[in-house]
């Protein structure tokens, strides 16, 4: 695919996100205890989710025919050349306790590399995205990571896994190490969300275990295309299906690295 196919390409997918996005923000005082129900410990779905899957999946396979899915609920699942990586909605428990922190997120992948990503938070108003060979963009505004260089003068943001087990406490080590050292450490409920706030500069890190794809693949991809660093616990790329991952502005990556390692 040529760039200026992904260019309209990335086009149609941020009307899209902009779209779904819009609908599910009309429900989020609609949906009732009755409505929600439990994939696993503590990771919830509903009629939205899966209704915004679907609208998503549909007019991708107009958009493009050859192409794959990976995604959260199962609407559709083929890995081909391209491949598109779904969260219809990231943040869902959010969403259903009326939090305002939520977000759609589409890649496109091609073989193991991801060449567009978009993310769009409706309740900001906020559409995130980049594709392969240009800068990463917030509402056709150009963004980059920050320039600070230590831990000390960074923002972080985590998540918590959703599996309660013996990761726990390391990982309630390293959140005091790093609270210690930083600004502070917020913690918002959706990764894609997370992911592009470290793009546009508002996070310095983000870091968390146990997430999947298609939580992680337009933020992580919008995150290097910003000019930042992402990659597993070891410094390594195994991130996508790794279920590790830390996502940095480069300069503060190292000290990130060795704080994840000294406790995980």
């Amino acid at each position: 695919m040529e760039e200026h196919e992904l260019k309209v390409l990335t086009k149609e997918v941020t009307e899209l996100a902009r779209t779904v996005g819009y609908s599910i923000k009309q429900e989020i005082n609609r949906v009732g205890d009755q409505d929600v129900q439990e994939k696993r410990s503590n990771d919830f779905v509903t009629y939205v989710d899966k209704a915004s899957e679907e609208t998503i999946v549909q007019k991708l396979k107009a958009l493009f025919p050859e192409a794959g899915f990976i995604t959260e609920e199962g609407t559709a699942s083929e890995k081909k050349e391209y491949t598109w990586v779904i969260d219809p909605l990231d943040g869902t428990t959010n969403f259903i306790h009326g939090i305002p922190s939520y977000s759609v997120s589409i890649a496109l992948r091609r073989k193991n590399k991801t060449v567009l990503g978009v993310v769009y938070e409706p309740n900001a108003d906020e559409c995130f995205f980049s594709w392969e060979g240009q800068p990463a963009f917030l509402n056709d505004r150009e963004i980059k990571v920050t320039n600070f260089n230590t831990l000390s003068d960074s923002l972080i943001a985590t998540g918590f896994p959703y599996e309660k087990g013996e990761n726990m406490d390391n990982y309630l080590k390293l959140l005091k190490d790093i609270l210690n050292k930083s600004h502070g450490i917020r913690r918002l409920g959706s990764a894609a969300v997370d992911l592009v706030y470290v793009a546009c500069g508002r996070f310095e890190a983000f870091y968390e275990i146990g997430l999947h794809s298609w939580d992680l693949a337009a933020g992580a991809f919008i995150v290097q295309q910003a000019g930042g660093s992402v990659t597993d616990f070891s410094g390594g790329d195994n991130f996508f299906f790794g279920k590790e991952i830390l996502a940095s502005n480069g300069h503060i990556h190292q000290e990130m690295l060795n704080a994840i390692k000294k406790t995980m």
